[in-house]
């Protein structure tokens, strides 16, 4: 692996151009390319895998080289994950205005096409696309997802269900001048609070997004998972002061929490740490968060990351429970694939910790338009047309930044 720490402060270019030559050259040579920015850190890392085909492996996250992971919504894999190789990785600061390039290659493409990159990036990465035959869905029209969220009540009051989390889709044209690496800074600076990343691999896609959930996160010696759910905009000068949570959004995110606890109890681990519910802020939305942390050491349980990962996805915030009716009916309802939006992707074993998040708010790039997904926690107090409402506001996370922006 490279670091940038270790690179001799020789030519520089600007943060955002040394971004655009990392992808023009990834897209260039058909290379697997993932770029990430965890929750309130200001550091943006970046790996690049010159293999051109997915590599697939067994999601045992303690003995994987370090890497990348992705694992789609439902697991049609045989229970293995996508993995880019950190052949070569880069760490920058997100507030460094130049880095230093000990690449004279990489350098002389930022001279030579730095008034031009957008638009070479976006024909190099079109290019890449064009053996993409996947059809777009279509957007989900409002009918047909407040027609969902009937069908999910109806399922919660006979007794089928406890919750379920539907999903919609949301087509919408990219600005004729999307700009990649422009829209991934934009990003960090608007979710400091998010999982910013950014990944493309060729046959698979590409995607963007900035989640605020972590599934599982492991250090050498600790374990750490969150639940979240519960959703409403955050307003004020003082959002975190204003928030007033009803009934419904305490007990969806009561059930998410309730999902960890019997999943530690399932591997018969007593000794963790609870913290919260409290109120958290992910841009301009609130939601309630609890915490779990547990000290591997002590419990004497190295593989407690894999373990847990097996057992959490997919969780109830983001399917519902009991999980397998929540998957059919999921399964009945939804008429696109979900691909990405709801799996999970993170860094694995690098620089000794892995991170991996729930992939929401998220947007798939596909030729000139982006594919936005958003879904809603049904249960027993939901008002169909308050869950419309509240995906709209998950689409506009992303999508916002992907649009034409006005002039100032």
């Amino acid at each position: 692996m490279t670091s940038m720490d270790t690179l001799l402060d020789q030519k520089k270019i600007p943060l955002k151009g040394f971004l655009d030559v990392v992808m023009l050259h990834a897209f260039k040579n058909n290379a697997q390319i993932a770029i990430w920015r965890k929750p309130k850190e200001n550091k943006i890392e970046l790996i690049v895998d010159t293999e051109e085909r997915p590599s697939y492996v067994d999601p045992e996250i303690e003995s994987l080289p370090s890497g990348y992971i992705l694992h789609p919504f439902r697991d049609d894999t045989g229970k293995k994950v996508l993995f880019i190789r950190a052949e070569t990785y880069y760490t920058i600061e997100l507030d460094h205005v130049e880095v230093p390039v000990a690449d004279e290659d990489m350098y002389q493409t930022w001279v030579a096409d730095h008034r031009d990159m957008p638009n070479k990036i976006r024909a190099a990465w079109r290019k890449g696309q064009s053996n993409q035959q996947e059809p777009i869905p279509p957007t989900t029209s409002q009918s047909t997802f407040l027609q969902t969220v009937r069908n999910a009540l109806a399922s919660i009051q006979n007794g089928t269900l406890f919750k379920v989390v539907p999903a919609r889709v949301k087509v919408q044209e990219l600005d004729p001048d999307f700009d990649i690496a422009e829209t991934f800074l934009r990003l960090c600076h608007a979710y400091p609070n998010g999982f910013v990343n950014f990944f493309h691999i060729p046959e698979i896609g590409t995607w963007i997004g900035a989640s605020p959930e972590v599934l599982i996160k492991t250090t050498q010696n600790s374990f750490y998972t969150m639940a979240l759910a519960g959703t409403q905009k955050a307003f004020g000068e003082n959002p975190l002061k204003n928030a007033a949570w009803t009934q419904k959004e305490i007990e969806e995110q009561a059930l998410v929490s309730r999902y960890i606890v019997n999943c530690f109890k399932k591997i018969r681990l007593r000794e963790y740490d609870e913290i919260g519910p409290k109120t958290s802020i992910a841009g301009p939305l609130l939601h309630l968060k609890s915490e779990f942390k547990v000290d591997m050491k002590a419990t004497n349980f190295p593989q407690l990351g894999t373990v847990m990962l097996d057992l959490l996805h997919p969780t109830s915030a983001v399917c519902g429970m009991p999980r397998e009716a929540a998957l059919a009916f999921l399964a009945r309802e939804e008429v696109f694939d979900r691909a990405f939006y709801a799996g999970y992707l993170g860094p694995v074993n690098i620089r000794k910790e892995t991170a991996i998040f729930v992939n929401l708010r998220c947007a798939r790039l596909l030729g000139d338009r982006a594919i936005l997904y958003a879904g809603a926690g049904i249960t027993e107090d939901s008002v169909p047309e308050k869950e419309w409402e509240e995906t709209e506001l998950k689409c506009d996370i992303v999508g916002k930044f992907l649009q034409k922006q006005p002039a100032p």
